[in-house]
């Protein structure tokens, strides 16, 4: 009888082991690298000395936090096309693209593969958009938790609003936090008994537009709390600084929002039964350099996975792409990884228990970006990059420089300058691709101004075919290198090995012509639904 009891003991520890454990994905819109953790390992003025995130630094002190964690493409529908299927963006048929992206149901995402492995899947708002049809990895809204309430997605409006009428700050922050809560609760209620789980929170407060000044509002966060911490590529000018505290509170937002949903598990005792994974699609919306952009600023995010029985505080220096977690989700469902997945799974990575440089392949990753704003340019064109990003180097290849990189000047002329107001709330006023905000206005407006000169033609003049930055000596990727004799023979080295890479890949962009991102309907207006024209052809209006 013992000797039964005790195989009937070893048996449901085999059978615990082989339990797949639940995840807990958070996933935030336009969150570049920026969490309080990272201010101790950086030995330089930063934005991370300013912003608080006590909840997504406790998984990082008790997990691993990433430093050279990349998104794919720095445009919320490509990066997410490539996230949810663990291919590269640009092979992802009509989901490489954000205005106009269709997702293709022939491929396989990480999401309904767990959910066919007897995973409860569930998600709250954004996690694969704008395209049709919306969320569509993920089963569209069939496993949607979101009925308890989604103020959160704008939370300074709403919060702002709430203490105009007499609402007292924390209190009203904490009503919104209880809709984060409650989406939570109805989606482990629904869990049937013994089921892993996946649970994907997709708030978009840190996408714009936010309250103008609600850093500090909120917050507590001063404009001069920045002085001296911004990128070298921003003006450090009050705007600026009032701007991108703002950025940073809505950071501070998400942060509190991570912070509900882990209480939720550790009142659940599923704290020891959950990989927490935390990251964004992208880096700062309305910026110089960040969203649409290949620069550091643009594609490098935060990542912190909390992994139960693994070691924490480790800070792992390892180039990882963020299409990397689909498979890695996929492993730990116990799922077959299907063919056509570029990224590389990074279980055996967090399983090995090290910091610093982990596995000597992942030395490099891969970014691009194809059309963003579908009338950002005539003729709806994309603007076509391709980067690779190597320890301390930056090579980027701009396949159509005669191309605005941020789209054209639409309203915007030598004479005419928008109102403020239109430049502060609509994207469409001048140079689409990069999002209307407070700094952005203000860098057109003073973009006659000789001091500013520099800054201004940084974030929308035409670029050169190839980008050269020796991230050594210039980590703000601020000065092109590509046309100085010395640096020649490393940039033709970073050239090759990118076009290399990019063919063995099959990326449509190098491999195929015509290149299909150049034709109907990757080209087509979605507000119109006119389709752009082949160059030499004529060329459809934009507006």
């Amino acid at each position: 009888m013992r000797f039964l009891t005790s195989l009937l003991f070893f048996a449901s520890l085999a059978t615990a082991a082989e339990k797949p454990l639940n995840i807990l994905f958070c996933f935030a819109d336009d969150w570049g690298r920026y969490a309080s953790e990272y201010a101790k390992h950086e030995k330089f003025p930063s934005p991370n000395q300013v912003v608080k995130t006590p909840n997504i630094d406790r998984i990082a002190r008790e997990g691993a936090l990433f430093s050279r964690a990349y998104v794919n493409a720095p445009s919320c529908t490509p990066c997410r096309s490539a996230l949810n299927s663990g291919r590269y963006f640009f092979n992802c048929g009509r989901a490489a693209i954000l205005n106009g992206a269709v997702w293709d149901p022939a491929i396989p995402s990480f999401a309904l593969t767990l959910k066919d492995k007897g995973f409860h899947i569930g998600k709250a708002f954004k996690v694969w958009s704008p395209g049709e049809p919306g969320d569509a990895p993920f089963g569209g809204q069939a496993h949607a938790y979101q009925k308890a309430g989604g103020r959160f997605n704008n939370f300074s409006e709403e919060v702002t609003k709430m203490v105009a009428a007499g609402k007292p700050l924390e209190e009203a922050k904490n009503e919104l936090y209880a809709e984060v809560r409650g989406n939570f609760d109805d989606f482990l209620k629904a869990r049937p008994k013994g089921a892993p789980f996946l649970f994907w929170h997709g708030p978009t407060n840190v996408h714009r537009k936010w309250v103008k000044g609600s850093g500090e509002a909120l917050w507590g966060i001063k404009p001069d709390d920045l002085k001296g911490k911004l990128p070298k590529h921003l003006p450090d000018v009050p705007e600026f600084r009032e701007d991108f505290g703002s950025y940073l509170g809505e950071i501070q937002a998400f942060d509190a929002q991570v912070g509900v949903l882990v209480k939720r598990l550790e009142e659940e005792g599923e704290l020891e039964n959950t990989i927490i994974v935390i990251s964004g699609d992208h880096g700062a919306p309305g910026f110089p350099g960040g969203k649409c952009n290949l620069y550091d600023f643009g594609v490098n995010v935060t990542l912190a996975i909390r992994w139960p029985g693994q070691p924490g505080g480790r800070y792992i220096e390892d180039f990882v792409n963020l299409m990397d977690l689909a498979p890695t989700f996929m492993e730990i469902g116990g799922a077959a990884i299907p063919p056509g997945v570029n990224g590389k799974s990074i279980v055996s990575l967090m399983k090995s228990g090290k910091s610093g440089k982990v596995e000597p392949e992942r030395d490099y990753v891969i970014t691009g970006r194809e059309r963003h704003v579908s009338i950002a340019r005539e003729g709806n064109l994309p603007y076509p990059q391709r980067a690779l990003r190597k320890d301390g180097w930056l090579y980027i290849h701009n396949f159509k420089p005669e191309r605005m990189p941020m789209g054209d000047y639409k309203l915007l002329t030598d004479t005419n300058t928008p109102p403020m107001k239109d430049m502060e709330n609509e994207t469409y006023v001048a140079f689409p691709d990069m999002d209307a905000s407070p700094a952005k206005a203000w860098l057109i407006a003073h973009r006659n101004d000789s001091q500013y000169k520099w800054y201004f033609d940084y974030a929308f003049a035409k670029r050169p075919q190839e980008e050269l930055y020796d991230l050594s000596k210039d980590p703000d990727a601020t000065i092109n290198i590509a046309a100085e004799p010395a640096f020649a023979a490393k940039k033709a080295e970073m050239a090759a090995e990118l076009m290399a890479k990019l063919k063995a890949a099959g990326d449509p962009r190098v491999t195929q012509d015509p290149v299909p991102f150049e034709l109907p309907p990757f080209t087509q207006d979605t507000k119109t639904g006119q389709q752009g024209k082949k160059k030499g052809k004529g060329k459809a209006k934009a507006e």
